[in-house]
């Protein structure tokens, strides 16, 4: 049976890859990537299976697959490096004086046990007294708990 991806390291890339397990800087994630491409490197002679490689680098055999098809089409370079995300995430949609309004709204209202596990009701609430512009409840409900706030 032919495999689908074959690595077969150069000597340049394998000096990399020798440098890159040496240097205390290299993340955890990177090391094991360094680790699956030595073990898996064919001009070395014979290679062990996938499982044992799991074993050995304490990753799965998925971790496996998916580093020496990383290597097969993208090369080493981009293999061993994190990608470089193409645009910044969104900015958080509430800063701080608006998550202070959000937390402080429910302790002083009177509404408070009509809205007890309704974060729908809160997210309205907070929309109709102009606190924020229209946002999602799931965003109200992850400020609450960021600051292990509840409605009950």
């Amino acid at each position: 049976m032919n495999k689908k991806y074959v690595v077969e390291l150069n000597d340049d890339e394998r000096e990399r890859i020798k440098q890159l397990l040496h240097t205390k800087e290299t993340s955890r994630g990177i090391r094991n990537d360094c680790l699956i491409l030595m073990l898996v490197d064919e001009s070395q002679g014979a290679i062990p299976k996938q499982m044992e490689i799991a074993q050995r680098v304490g990753v799965s055999d998925v971790t496996i697959h998916h580093t020496v098809k990383s290597y097969c089409t993208r090369g080493l370079e981009a293999t061993l490096s994190y990608r470089k995300r193409p645009e910044p995430g969104s900015p958080a949609s509430i800063t701080g004086e608006l998550e202070a309004r959000i937390i402080a709204w429910p302790v002083r209202s009177h509404l408070r046990a009509m809205l007890v596990g309704r974060f729908c009701l809160l997210t309205r609430r907070v929309i109709e007294l102009n606190i924020m512009e229209p946002v999602g409840r799931e965003t109200i409900r992850t400020t609450l708990k960021k600051r292990n706030l509840s409605l009950t």
